[in-house]
Formats: C-alpha cells, sequence, structure tokens
C-alpha cells in the first residue's frame, strides 16, 4: 500500500440500524477503518474479515464488516485498488464479462443455438402435447373467431344456385362419412372470396369454406372440387390449424421471452380471429392432406387424381408452375401433382 493512503468517501451504514452516516473509508496495511467527518474512527476491522462486492458496471460497492456494518461508495476505481493491493484480487467477473471481449462473440452464438434449439425441437414437442390436452372448446373459439373476422373484412353471401350446392354437399357428405371422425365433425359453408379469390381451407371445428370463384374456375367438375374438399377434411383430421397456431403462439411466446411483451395477449388473438396463424401449413402437412385426399376419395369411389387435376388446372389456367426450393413452405405445384399420381398408382397397386 503507499505510504499515504486517500479515504475513500461513501456511506456508512451502522450494523442493525437503519441509519446512514456520511464517512470514509480508510485502508492501512490489512486492517481498515471507517472514519467520521470530524476523523473520529466509527468501526474498524481486518481486511480479511471483510466481504468487498464484486464490480458490476457503476453500481456502488459495498464493504460489510465484520461487525455487520456497511460501507457503500460509488468510487470503484478506488476499491479495485484496494482490493487489488491487498487481495492480489482483480475487479470481479460480472464487471469483467460485460466488457467487449472475444468471447462475447461465443456467448452470443450459444444464445442463438439455444434459441433455435428451442424453436426447432423444445416447441414442437410443447406444440404435440397442447394439441392432445386442447379442450373441444378452443378448436370451436378459434373458428368461430376467424370466420367472423373473415366475413366482416373478405367475404361475401354466395351467389351459387340452390343446384350447385347441393350437389358439392352430397358429395361432402359422402366423403366426411367415409372419413375418420365422422360425418357429424364437418360442416360446408358457401362465400363470395372477394380478394382471397378461387380457395378452399378448413377451420379447426371441421368448417370447410370454399369459394364462389373456385367453383366457377373448375367449370364443372365435380370431382376436382371434391379432391380439394377431400384434401381440406385431412387438415382437419390430421389437426394441422390447430398444430399452426399453437406453433405461432409458441414463437411469439419466444419472441416476447426475448424482447419483452409485445402485446397482443393470447385471449384477443384466440377469439378476435388468432386461427388465422392455422391457415398457413408447412411444407410436410400440404403433403400429407394431399395423400389424405388420394385415400379419401378412393374410399369414397371417386377418381384418387381428382385432386392432381386441381394442380393441373392451377399451371394452365393461373400460371402457377413453381417449384420446390429450399425457402418454399409449400411443395411447388407441378411436384405435387406428380406425387399424388405415383400415390394413386401405389394404391391400385395394393388392391
Amino acid at each position: 500500500m503507499p505510504s499515504d493512503p486517500q479515504p475513500i468517501s461513501g456511506i456508512w451504514y451502522p450494523e442493525q440500524s437503519n441509519r446512514s452516516v456520511t464517512a470514509s473509508l480508510l485502508v492501512r496495511e490489512t486492517s481498515m477503518s471507517i472514519l467520521a467527518d470530524d476523523g473520529a474512527v466509527l468501526a474498524s476491522g481486518s481486511f480479511s474479515e471483510t466481504i468487498v462486492t464484486d464490480r458490476v458496471g457503476n453500481v456502488p460497492r459495498r464493504v460489510t464488516l465484520a461487525n455487520g456494518s456497511v460501507f457503500e461508495t460509488s468510487d470503484n476505481a478506488a476499491i479495485d485498488a484496494v482490493v487489488a493491493i491487498i487481495a492480489g484480487k482483480r475487479p470481479g467477473w460480472i464487471h469483467r464479462a460485460e466488457r467487449f471481449h472475444p468471447r462475447l462473440v461465443v456467448f452470443a452464438l450459444m444464445a442463438l443455438i439455444f434459441i433455435v434449439a428451442i424453436y426447432r425441437f423444445a416447441l414442437p414437442a410443447l406444440v404435440e402435447l397442447a394439441v392432445a390436452v386442447t379442450p373441444p372448446v378452443v378448436p370451436e373459439m378459434m373458428a368461430q373467431g376467424t370466420l367472423q373476422a373473415l366475413d366482416a373484412t373478405a367475404f361475401d353471401t354466395t351467389a351459387l344456385s340452390a343446384v350447385e350446392q347441393s350437389r358439392l354437399r352430397e358429395g361432402f357428405e359422402r366423403l366426411t362419412a367415409r372419413s375418420g371422425p365422422g360425418a357429424g365433425k364437418f360442416s360446408l359453408e358457401f362465400r363470395q372470396g372477394g380478394m382471397i379469390g378461387p380457395n378452399a381451407f378448413a377451420l379447426p371445428n371441421g368448417t370447410i369454406i370454399i369459394t364462389d370463384e373456385l367453383v366457377k374456375l373448375a367449370d364443372g367438375d365435380s370431382e376436382l372440387l371434391l379432391g380439394v374438399l377431400a384434401h381440406e377434411i385431412g387438415h382437419v383430421e390430421l389437426e394441422h390449424s390447430l398444430r399452426q397456431f399453437y406453433r405461432s403462439m409458441g414463437a411469439a411466446g419466444l419472441i416476447m421471452l426475448i424482447g419483452g411483451d409485445i402485446g397482443s395477449g393470447a385471449e384477443d388473438i384466440l377469439v378476435q380471429g388468432g386461427g388465422l396463424l392455422a391457415l398457413s401449413y408447412s411444407r410436410s402437412q400440404e403433403a400429407d392432406a394431399d395423400r389424405h385426399s388420394v385415400q379419401l376419395m378412393a374410399k369414397a369411389g371417386y377418381d384418387p387424381e381428382a385432386i392432381g387435376r386441381f394442380f393441373m388446372l392451377l399451371e394452365t389456367r393461373l400460371r402457377d408452375g413453381s417449384g420446390t426450393n429450399i425457402l418454399a413452405t409449400h411443395p411447388g405445384t407441378p411436384e405435387r401433382r406428380k406425387a399424388v399420381h405415383e400415390y394413386a398408382r401405389e394404391l391400385r397397386s395394393a388392391h
């Protein structure tokens, strides 16, 4: 230690008291004293019996003496010098970790790997658990909220004739009668698609919606439309909507865990249209629903490759010849048509 050490200014808290006193810390050799402004010794003790908190940024340091009294100071540099000279210590590891160092890159990479692992492995497991324990009221709430939102923003009342609707309902009931859950779980709704255009999709509770524009695009090919409806029935039977919804909620929760609250409570999402999150399916889910369409159409006595004609229609009429690439969430249209043909041929050869 220097021969004439300088006192360190701060505040002293007597043991077992809420009172505070302006004081200074004076260290000599291996002992220290707490001095009042008039130089009176308020407390003293051996350095080896004191506890000095580690440095954390500019947070004030606390020196706790053996008698329980505490000296607090914002002069971190002076405390560092005292600790380093007398005890051979350096500033605490927390403070050193806060300072820039190449190891921070390693920490950042480890954090990123941890987040990716949660998303890739833990989240799917939690999704499956959530689907398994979901009560029937949840899909019903999701479906009602989604349909109300779409009716308010995009859909209009169907213009299809009663004959057209009856013909499709008859085929739809024939399909659902041969599905796993049975006909009672499903219902078919008709809407003008508006900005959504030619489309069909399934809500988690078993409601299937088909737009007038898609019916018009099929140009009288009822089996093609039934192939599409069988595909949507597959999404319901395989619970794809619920899985996508919980995955979206899990991803939002992960973002909130990292970046804090971003608003939008889970109840609002659930009641006011959270099912919209579930209308976009993954590549594997679309492929599974395509195979389900082939199976269900064959069971009902229809052409199992009918949905393949739908993909052909997309290629020729809507110029959708998109292929599959690493960034695509859905299989490419030509690829899906080829897969449907091959799977239908497998079914025929198996029987």
